[in-house]
């Protein structure tokens, strides 16, 4: 199959409601033509119920939806010529690999030679060239998760939309499945929205990433910026493990426990704030490493250390701030002689990773 032209999704004021509970509260989204964009948050934030209304289940109470310059808010389903892949599949267990992909083009009124060369294309496309004659009862889940993108790309849709069409794996085919369909996605150039709860599936496939919560947006950005840069409290703590300490700034200094800290500018306005912490943004810094260039150290008791492989989380308790989580190579604590509980740890924070967010 070659490349197919995209078509960008232009969103305004979309709302849907249920009783008094907005589903979605006013939505405003750009999609860029081409690009896979992931729709990211909890049970009952409204991703799911966004996808719908752009893949024409749910009718929206508001708003617009057009697909390049055409309004689709009052057109039916089938004929918005979107590809569709769903978390369960959808497949026809009474039919071969071959009659369920071919089924989008047998309802087009294709002819069946046509059909065949299509099918085998859309098959060799997702590495299942030769499955045809199979029936579905025959696949592993993962190649039932291949037919289904088979049959969602065999008609060559400018649009694809996905909902969590890889939760039904397990972690490691899970994790190999999204690399499959990045450079599915990379090949065909659709333009491609993705419905997730899982953050490191969307950090790994994602070109931007648009976080919700409680059927509004709440961050639309790059995966880097997203994690490195969120914009509030909810998405830092949805994306990634946070802590989170209360801060001072006054006058251009920011205080954690009447302590200094170096901030990444612009200075942060007057007022209180929250640092965000990652466990893996913090180092452990040996007792000679002292006035260390562009980088805040902070003084803490060493309570525990739970081994996981190839890192450690240890948990330490800053003075007056509380208990925080340090992710570390495994041998980083014995390298600095500090195995004992009650010792006192030196972390280091560079100031790019000192990121302040409004307290809400």
């Amino acid at each position: 199959m070659v490349r197919n032209s995209s078509l960008p999704i232009t969103i305004r004021q979309v709302t849907k409601s249920y009783g008094k509970n907005y589903a979605l509260d006013h939505v405003d989204l750009d999609i860029r033509s081409g690009e896979f964009l992931t729709l990211l948050g909890p049970s009952g934030s409204g991703k799911t119920t966004l996808l719908t209304v752009m893949a024409g289940f749910t009718r929206p109470d508001g708003g617009s939806l057009k697909f390049g310059d055409t309004e689709m808010v009052c057109v039916p389903p089938h004929k918005r010529e979107v590809g569709m892949v769903f978390q369960n599949y959808a497949l026809f267990p009474h039919m071969t690999v071959a009659a369920n992909v071919g089924f989008p083009l047998k309802l087009r009124g294709v002819s069946s030679s046509d059909i065949a060369q299509r099918v085998e294309a859309a098959l060799e496309t997702v590495r299942l060239g030769g499955y045809g004659a199979r029936g579905v009862e025959q696949l592993s889940g993962g190649q039932r998760q291949r037919v289904a993108l088979a049959r969602a790309i065999v008609f060559e849709p400018r649009i694809m939309l996905m909902d969590e069409p890889l939760s039904a794996l397990d972690k490691q085919l899970r994790e190999h499945m999204q690399i499959e369909l990045r450079q599915l996605h990379d090949k065909l150039g659709m333009t491609t929205v993705y419905v997730t709860h899982d953050q490191r599936e969307a950090l790994t496939m994602s070109d931007r990433i648009a976080v919700i919560n409680a059927g509004r947006i709440m961050q639309l950005d790059v995966p880097r910026t997203i994690y490195e840069k969120p914009s509030n409290r909810f998405v830092a703590e949805f994306i990634g493990e946070s802590t989170f300490l209360p801060v001072v700034a006054l006058q251009g200094r920011v205080t954690l426990g009447g302590r200094a800290l170096m901030t990444a500018k612009p200075t942060p306005a007057d007022g209180k704030h929250l640092l965000m912490l990652r466990p893996e943004r913090l180092r452990i810094l040996g007792s000679t490493e002292t006035d260390v260039e562009a980088v805040n150290i902070l003084e803490a008791t060493l309570l525990t250390v739970v081994y996981q492989g190839d890192s450690s989380l240890i948990q330490v308790e800053l003075p007056g701030a509380g208990v925080i989580s340090v992710r570390s190579q495994s041998n980083a604590l014995s390298n600095h002689g500090l195995t004992t509980p009650g010792s006192t740890v030196r972390l280091g924070l560079n100031v790019q990773d000192t990121v302040l967010l409004d307290v809400q």
